[in-house]
C-alpha cells in the first residue's frame, strides 16, 4: 500500500516538472530557477487532523474530502525519494505536509514534525498546507522562525468566496478567515498559496471566476486551481449521488481553465491545474485521473490560441 501510495505521488509531481509550457507561470520552472536544479515535493502525511473533523467546528471534514484528507497521494520520505531518484539524478525536494491541517496543533508538535523533515539532507524547504483557521499567532511566529531559515510557503485551502457554497460543502469559517489569515502571513514575510476548487455543486463558472479575480487581486504568491474530483469514500458521493463538476469533458475543463490563467496575474506562480485522485476512488469526472491528459490540453489550447498568462488581467 506505501509503495502504491508512492507511485501515485510520483505521477502527481509530474506537474512540478513540468516545463513545457512557458504561457504559464508553473511551479516547475519557478522552483529550478529559484532553487538552480529540479525540485519536487514530496506529499507528506504528517499525522495532523482537522478542526471540521474533530469537532471544534465539525465533524466529518468537507463534504468532498477523502478519509485521508485530501492527501491521498501521500506517504513518506523515503519511499517517495525511492521512486524518483532514478528518474531524476540531480532532483532536490521539498517536504510537502499536505494532509489535512497541518499547522493545527501546539508549536511543540509542529517543531518536532517540521525538524525531522528538514534534518534530512535531501530536503531544500518545506510547503505547508492548512486551514486559515489553524494559524494563531504563535503558529504564525515559528513559521516566521522556519522561513528566515529554510525556502517556505503555505497552502490555505479556500475553495471558494462565496459562503453560500461554503456552508454546503461544511468548509467551517467564513471569508474575514481567510483575509486576515494572507495578511497576518504576509506582515511575516511567509509566501501563500490559495487552494480554489473548480465544479463545487451550485456554482456557476462566472461564480468560480470571481473566486479567482478575488484571489489573485490580494498579496498571494501562488494559486492552485483544483478540478473537484468526487471520490467514493467522501460525503458528497453519500449526499450527492451522481454529481458531476459541470465541465462536459477535458476539453472543456482545459479551455476553462485556460480562460481563468488569462486573467490571472503573469507573477502568480500556478501549484497546480487539475487533480490527480486515485483511479480506483474516482467517482466523477472519470477522465480527471488522467492529469497528462488534462495538462497537455491546456498548454495545446493556450498555444492555440497564442495566448498566455495575464494576459487580460489588466
Amino acid at each position: 500500500m506505501a509503495r502504491k501510495r508512492a507511485q501515485g505521488a510520483q505521477k502527481g509531481l509530474l506537474e512540478s516538472g513540468d516545463t513545457s509550457c512557458p504561457r504559464i507561470n508553473l511551479v516547475g520552472p519557478y522552483l529550478k530557477k529559484r532553487f538552480g536544479h529540479k525540485m519536487a515535493k514530496l506529499a507528506l502525511d504528517g499525522g495532523f487532523t482537522c478542526p471540521n473533523r474533530d469537532g471544534t467546528c465539525g465533524y466529518g471534514g468537507c463534504s468532498f474530502c477523502s478519509e485521508r484528507g485530501s492527501g491521498d497521494q501521500a506517504s513518506d520520505i523515503e519511499s517517495q525519494i525511492a521512486l524518483l531518484a532514478p528518474k531524476w539524478k540531480d532532483c532536490g525536494y521539498l517536504a510537502y505536509f499536505q494532509s489535512f491541517s497541518n499547522t493545527y496543533a501546539p508549536v511543540p508538535v509542529l517543531r518536532e514534525k517540521y525538524e525531522a523533515a528538514l534534518a534530512d539532507p535531501r530536503i531544500e524547504g518545506l510547503a505547508i498546507a492548512t486551514r486559515p483557521d489553524c494559524l494563531p499567532e504563535e503558529v504564525i511566529a515559528y513559521l516566521a522562525e522556519l522561513n528566515e531559515r529554510v525556502p517556505l510557503w503555505v497552502e490555505l485551502g479556500l475553495q471558494t468566496i462565496h459562503e453560500e457554497t461554503a456552508r454546503a460543502f461544511g468548509r467551517g469559517y467564513e471569508l474575514p478567515v481567510y483575509n486576515n489569515a494572507v495578511r497576518r502571513l504576509r506582515e511575516a514575510g511567509i509566501d501563500v498559496v490559495t487552494h480554489l476548487i473548480l465544479g463545487l455543486p451550485g456554482e456557476s463558472r462566472e461564480a468560480m471566476v470571481s473566486s479567482v479575480r478575488y484571489v489573485t487581486a490580494a498579496d498571494i504568491q501562488g494559486l492552485t486551481l483544483h478540478l473537484l474530483n468526487v471520490v467514493s469514500d467522501s460525503r458528497l458521493a453519500e449526499e450527492q449521488p451522481g454529481y458531476a463538476p459541470p465541465f462536459a469533458d477535458a476539453d472543456d475543463y482545459a479551455a476553462f481553465v485556460c480562460d481563468l490563467l488569462e486573467i490571472i496575474p503573469a507573477h502568480i506562480v500556478m501549484h497546480r491545474l487539475s487533480a490527480d485522485s486515485p483511479k480506483e476512488l474516482l467517482i466523477a469526472p472519470k477522465w480527471a485521473y488522467r492529469k497528462r491528459l488534462v495538462l497537455n490540453k491546456i498548454s495545446a489550447e493556450m498555444t492555440r490560441r497564442g495566448s498566455f498568462q495575464g494576459c487580460k488581467s489588466l
